[in-house]
């Protein structure tokens, strides 16, 4: 027997001083500096500046990027205590950056050191571990969304150059990113998981249009934001900026998916306590009607059913990180978990802002408070990494798959059926019952 809930006391230490560090040295940035690609784009000299000393605080403690292994300068921690890390680094928008594990790099790098070659290691993912540069995974298409069966985006291999044409939607960080990452069909002729293929591609490579940036808000004009709209018309790059093999896009890209889905449940539980914490500030802060509004039963219920959701979620998610450390792969078991865990994420996390937001009236709705911008971030929740209806069905499918229908009148749970089942095996019993009457 192994359950455990407790975390090992010298890791606890290290937990608790990113709890005040984040709090006290990270979150100011957030204050400050609020442009949306602020916390990732190294040419920003203003966050830059204000980054680097705490970075080199970060490394001397020995938690930069600790979701790598010593090999490329990090931790090799589990996902269990990237788990309980990502909680608090989920209270800030620079915290992930400062710890060296912001997306969407952490990801491109993992399947850089994967599937690189020793000469894209050098070139794209070493400044990439070290800060120097930023990094875009383009995959989803303007018509097609997440389904790869739609995309369209192609490249031929033309004597000793992939030559690329389509067009790629929300790509995170092109605009400002050395290179991409791009999901590309190479091979029309199989089922799109054996024919696709992921590209390195230079941001100024030839062919490559920014058609506009998008925006995960409305409070930037159309043609602003971080998420690219690109075009690509005759992009040639070189033979060699395939990852892994032609018709290994669908593998490359579910050893970062997985990671990066099981991630950004770990931040959400940083942005739901913080949540909670405001509800509960404001509620023994508050008076109406005579007394506090903590002292009200609805209020009370708002909170028990905030901390009972938030308790339930982050307990998933931290079964799901034990559950990949235990197999260290992506089985079936582990896939069912982290899509069991991205798809009732943003669900959690609309109840739990909108009762903080509306606990706190009309200050709730305002821009003085950070829960809009966290009330802004739900629907966007239910769509990065593969909409919420396709993690239900993949559940859904693994639940049904080790269990059976019945082909009788009746289910197998029919009581009947079943009485009748038990008083035959029990009949020596029930007649000494009886004969004591």
């Amino acid at each position: 027997m192994a359950w455990d809930f407790e975390t090992d006391s010298d890791f606890q230490k290290k937990l608790d001083w990113m709890d005040n560090f984040v709090r006290e040295e990270i979150e100011p940035l957030d204050l400050v500096f609020r442009g949306p690609a602020d916390p990732f784009d190294p040419a920003r000299k203003g966050p830059a500046h204000a980054m680097a000393p705490l970075k080199k605080i970060v490394q001397n403690e020995g938690l930069w990027a600790c979701h790598l292994g010593p090999e490329l300068g990090g931790k090799g921690y589990g996902q269990v205590k990237l788990g309980l890390m990502n909680e608090i680094l989920g209270r800030s928008r620079f915290a992930p950056t400062v710890f060296g594990c912001q997306a969407p790099d952490t990801g491109n790098a993992e399947i850089l050191a994967r599937f690189g070659t020793p000469e894209q290691k050098k070139r794209y993912l070493e400044p990439l571990l070290a800060g120097e540069i930023a990094s875009c995974y383009s995959m989803t298409e303007p018509h097609a969304g997440a389904d790869p069966a739609e995309f369209t985006c192609r490249a031929e291999l033309v004597g000793d150059e992939w030559v690329i044409n389509g067009e790629k939607w929300y790509a995170s960080h092109a605009d400002f990113s050395r290179f991409l990452l791009v999901v590309v069909v190479t091979d029309t002729s199989v089922p799109i998981h054996k024919g696709a293929s992921i590209l390195i591609v230079d941001r100024d490579a030839p062919g490559l249009e920014l058609v506009r940036n998008v925006s995960s808000t409305i409070m930037e004009e159309i043609g602003e934001g971080v998420h690219g709209y690109l075009r690509f018309t005759n992009c040639r790059v070189p033979k060699e900026n395939i990852l892994g093999n032609p018709g290994q896009g669908f593998e490359v890209a579910q050893s970062r998916l997985g990671g990066g889905r099981i991630h950004h449940a770990m931040r959400t539980v940083g942005q739901l306590k913080r949540a909670l914490d405001m509800m509960c500030e404001r509620a023994l802060s508050r008076r109406t009607k005579g007394e506090l509004l903590s002292q009200k039963q609805l209020t009370q219920e708002k909170i028990a059913d905030s901390y009972i959701q938030i308790t339930q979620f982050r307990l998933h998610v931290l079964y799901a990180a034990w559950l990949i450390d235990k197999n260290q792969a992506y089985t079936r078991e582990v896939r069912r978990e982290i899509a069991a865990v991205k798809s009732c994420m943003p669900t959690v996390l609309r109840d739990v802002v909108y009762r903080a937001l509306h606990l706190h009236g009309s200050l709730g709705l305002s821009n003085e408070t950070p829960l809009l911008a966290l009330w802004q971030v739900v629907p966007e929740m239910g769509i990065v990494d593969g909409p919420t209806e396709v993690h239900k069905f993949g559940v859904a499918k693994e639940v049904l798959r080790d269990r059976t229908g019945t082909d009788g009148l009746f289910p197998s749970y029919h009581l009947p059926e079943l009485i009748a089942a038990a008083e035959r095996k029990l009949a020596s019993s029930i007649e000494l019952d009886v004969g004591n009457l």
